[in-house]
């Protein structure tokens, strides 16, 4: 069960990556905007937020990463951190942003938090 918590681990800071390069370097590209729903206008005034944004992306990232790399208990302790965060967000974001982000973002971090506590 660990291999499976691991892997759906690391697909969650991979999609948080994918995340980051969305919101800091692509936010107004056609595919972001398409993503987020976004016109071009309103892509042009929030890139400065959206970059801030996937700034703090890339941190549950590195928690989820780190915790990968680690050995126990720290290694653990950061993927569940990290989890337990990506979660609260997404749960912010489906609740003020888009419920899409259940789907994306809650869901995986659901699944990966199961399996990392049926695998301890």
């Amino acid at each position: 069960m660990t291999i499976v918590a691991d892997i759906l681990v690391g697909l969650v800071a991979l999609i948080h990556l994918y995340i980051v390069v969305l919101e800091m370097f692509l936010w107004t590209s056609p595919r972001a905007r398409a993503g987020f729903g976004m016109t071009k206008e309103f892509a042009e005034q929030t890139k400065t937020l959206a970059a801030n944004q996937g700034l703090y992306n890339g941190f549950l990232a590195l928690a989820l990463v780190w915790g990968l790399i680690a050995s126990d208990p720290t290694g653990f302790q950061l993927k569940l951190y990290g989890i337990v965060c990506v979660i609260i967000a997404g749960l912010y974001g489906a609740a003020t942003a888009s419920k899409r982000i259940l789907f994306v973002q809650v869901l995986p971090g659901a699944l990966a938090l199961i399996a990392l506590l049926l695998a301890r």
